[in-house]
């Protein structure tokens, strides 16, 4: 067990931007719980806005979008990419490169993010080196 080991509610927190230039709301971290395997937060994209291509080196990435719809680039030179919408479930392997954007030019995206790295940010590797293809269908 970890040294506190008791339950607790975690109230939602002001949004903050993280490396990657996308707004996160955390919930469960090492910071705000002690958590040792896990971080929950929410993500909001805005309309028209991207991510910077980065990769979580050694941690899984499992995503729910709750609203709107987003464009992921993903692989090692972002050559693959799919569509996530609402009601839908993503999963991004540990050190897999991505990019996420919200192709919308009035509707966010909004989602809930769970990593098994409970100090979110400390694992982020940014890729400025990688740079999308042309838009997709």
């Amino acid at each position: 067990m970890t040294q506190d080991s008791r339950c607790r509610v975690v109230r939602p927190c002001a949004p903050s931007q993280g490396k990657q230039g996308l707004g996160y709301a955390v919930g469960v971290s090492a910071e705000t719980t002690g958590a040792q395997a896990i971080h929950l937060q929410v993500v909001t994209i805005p309309p028209g806005a991207a991510g910077a291509a980065h990769r979580h080196a050694g941690h899984e990435t499992a995503i729910y979008a709750l609203s709107g719809r987003s464009g992921c680039w993903w692989g090692e030179t972002l050559q693959h990419h799919d569509w996530v919408k609402a009601g839908e479930y993503f999963y991004i392997p540990p050190g897999m490169p991505h990019l996420p954007y919200n192709p919308s030019r009035d509707t966010p995206f909004v989602a809930v993010i769970a990593r098994t790295d409970p100090k979110e940010q400390e694992g982020v590797e940014l890729m400025a080196h990688l740079q999308p293809p042309a838009s997709p269908a």
